[in-house]
């Protein structure tokens, strides 16, 4: 997703939970994913190029930073392993096909209410349908500069990443159903690091001590 809806995800899904320090510092390392460093040759932190097993083995491996980094004091390294993780766990949705799929399992008359999207499907997360863009380089960087996009675009193959993204409202209805599953599975990421920790580590972790 582009960063703008990164960082409202973000808000929406954590700011009744942190304190506004480690917030304002967990979405700076959810931004600093899409600098350059991020998006050049780390398909593992945006579940590009069909890297699913690479980018579940990464977030958790930024998870696993969170309580030692706590435990040595240092708060701030806590907050920006967590800020890295949900960017890679929000651009599954975006960047893969799992909401077509979804609203193709749950066909409607009119639109389902975004709120009613499940983003934890555990058949369509083993379906072998399941794909996410690849990228090809350069077109792909090339599709990004508005006055190439319409001789870019039909040179790019219909998996690669400009094609499948569902990176801001401008890429259709479904997007809204990657913004909502991307907040839900957000404050489930924080549920799932929080789990292990003792009340002390989680009032720490929030910054609130």
């Amino acid at each position: 997703m582009k960063k703008s809806y990164h960082l409202k995800i973000t808000t929406d899904a954590l700011q009744a939970l942190f304190a506004p320090r480690a917030l304002a510092v967990i979405l700076a390392a959810n931004r600093r994913q899409d600098g350059v460093r991020g998006q050049v040759g780390h398909p593992e932190y945006h579940f590009d190029d069909n890297r699913f097993s690479e980018t579940r083995a990464y977030i958790e491996d930024q998870r696993a930073l969170v309580v030692p980094s706590l435990e040595q004091g240092d708060a701030r390294r806590a907050w920006q392993a967590f800020g890295r993780l949900t960017h890679a766990a929000q651009d599954f949705y975006a960047h893969s096909n799992y909401v077509s799929l979804w609203l193709a399992k749950h066909p409607a008359a009119s639109p389902l209410p975004p709120d009613l999207f499940d983003p934890f499907d555990d058949a369509l997360l083993a379906s072998p349908d399941l794909r996410s863009g690849r990228l090809y380089y350069p077109l792909e960087v090339l599709s990004f500069i508005p006055a190439l996009e319409g001789w870019v675009m039909p040179r790019l193959p219909r998996d690669s990443h400009a094609w499948m993204n569902l990176d801001d409202p401008g890429r259709g209805a479904a997007f809204v159903y990657a913004s909502a599953a991307a907040v839900k599975s957000t404050r489930r990421e924080y549920d799932l690091t929080a789990l292990p920790m003792t009340t002390a580590q989680q009032d720490k972790f929030r910054g609130f001590a």
